[in-house]
């Protein structure tokens, strides 16, 4: 099974459930525009640590089990991982919290 398979299952998880919890109304717009500048910033720096990690010899991945496709020496499938935290958690607080993220009433 190559990573870009193992990514797909995962990210199609992450989506139905983040799914659920925005048909259930319970995440805000606000709050959705923080979740992404926290994705994007969170792209940025695994962007720039893997490809620091790759350089110094720290690990290294099979080529038969990666796309082919790099940010620099970092392999596209390095990136599902921050994609997949930054849709999934958000929806899981507010499905097993039962709680409105990003509400104004207090």
């Amino acid at each position: 099974m190559t990573y870009l398979i193992l990514n797909a299952i995962f990210l199609a998880v992450a989506a139905a459930i983040a799914t659920m919890a925005l048909a259930r109304q319970l995440i805000s717009r606000r709050f959705v525009v923080s979740v992404t500048l926290a994705l994007a910033l969170t792209l940025l720096l695994t962007a720039v640590f893997d490809n620091l990690m790759i350089g110094a010899g720290l690990f290294s991945y099979d080529p038969a089990h990666i796309s082919g496709l790099f940010v620099g020496l970092a392999p596209i499938e390095d990136f599902a991982y921050p994609l997949a935290a930054a849709i999934l958690l958000p929806a899981l607080w507010v499905l097993l919290g039962r709680t409105k993220i990003g509400r104004t009433d207090d």
